[in-house]
């Protein structure tokens, strides 16, 4: 059976690129399909992979700036010629499963999300441009839309990565899918000594994920706060930080497995698909502070292995970090690690 794997673009390492990391050592053999690809920014093991690129990939700058070239994405998709295989496993948070498969070719997508952009985030992408900008934003993603949905209809079967996220499926696609959780190395990360120094806060630094909450909030509370990640948001979250808060910029697997053992509580300010840095901590013993909504309410269990907060704001941060502190003695590594 010759096999292919899709992902949307290859420019960073995160939950999703995970993920295809896991299709890939199922389907070694399977090539992997992608609009951009950019070695620099990812693991030494992506350089085993035989990586396909778009036309795309050719015009300058185009891997650094990638949401740039979002309507040229769908025809950049449906130009790869996937004739030849069987199977056609495509990993979507926007164009990948767009693809076009013939009539003897089955094609399951693991939808990480629908297009946050297009749909569930649309305003929240948006109230914050200019007048002219949300015009033409708009304007464009009308068209996208109306591709992303029909564009549905060529997948054959949908697998989603939560609860959370085969709603969304239902809602905009109008299609069932089976969930399948993505996948974290529970013997990597695992409990491991009592130093308990400070909170701790990652992954990409990027405006959905909302980490100028936890920025916020610990340099109003005064309490140490380690930031793992860099993104486009470094050097703004830099700037309104106060002294209690420390950047580390981008860290090694096993860094971070150490900075989940050592910190006092994960702390999880964004409204995420999933969410696989919220389980990693708690594989690691931590407790964690989420925000009480989307992914988090699968993984996070309230009083055992984490607190939530109910508003997307500092306010309400605060006072969740408050009380966790009251409780912090209840939450035993061991309970939170098997929860």
């Amino acid at each position: 059976m010759k096999v292919a794997l899709v992902h949307d673009w290859l420019t960073n390492f995160g939950g999703a690129e995970r993920v295809l990391q896991s299709f890939h050592r199922v389907f070694p053999q399977a090539p992997v399909y992608t609009v951009f690809y950019d070695q620099s920014r990812l693991p030494e093991s992506f350089k085993d992979l035989d990586v396909r690129t778009s036309f795309l990939q050719k015009i300058p700058f185009a891997r650094k700036k990638h949401q740039w070239f979002l309507q040229f994405m769908p025809m950049a998709v449906e130009q790869f010629n996937l004739s030849e295989y069987d199977l056609v496993l495509s990993s979507s948070t926007c164009c990948a499963k767009g693809i076009i498969t013939g009539a003897n070719t089955c094609h399951i997508c693991y939808c990480n999300t629908p297009m946050r952009y297009a749909w569930d985030f649309y305003h929240e992408y948006t109230d914050k441009k200019g007048p002219l900008m949300r015009g033409y934003i708009a304007w464009q993603m009308n068209r996208i839309r109306q591709w992303d949905r029909t564009s549905a209809d060529r997948v054959d079967y949908f697998l989603a990565n939560s609860r959370n996220v085969a709603r969304r499926v239902k809602k905009h696609y109008h299609r069932d899918s089976h969930i399948i959780y993505p996948p974290v190395d529970t013997n990597y990360y695992r409990p491991y000594g009592n130093e308990r120094n400070f909170f701790l806060c990652g992954g990409r630094l990027v405006g959905y994920k909302r980490i100028d909450l936890a920025v916020e909030a610990f340099s109003r509370l005064k309490l140490p706060l380690w930031v793992a990640g860099d993104g486009e948001e470094y050097k703004k979250l830099k700037t309104m930080a106060g002294s209690c808060v420390k950047f580390l910029g981008k860290v090694k697997d096993s860094e971070l497995r150490s900075l989940y053992q050592q910190c006092r509580a994960f702390i999880f300010p964004g409204e995420e698909d999933f969410g696989i840095m919220p389980v990693e901590a708690q594989a690691c013993g931590r407790p964690v502070i989420a925000f009480g909504r989307g992914g988090a309410l699968e993984t996070v269990v309230e009083g055992q292995t984490g607190i939530f907060f109910k508003e997307q704001n500092v306010d309400s941060l605060v006072e969740a970090v408050k009380r966790f502190i009251t409780v912090e003695a209840t939450f035993s590594p061991e309970i939170t690690s098997v929860a």
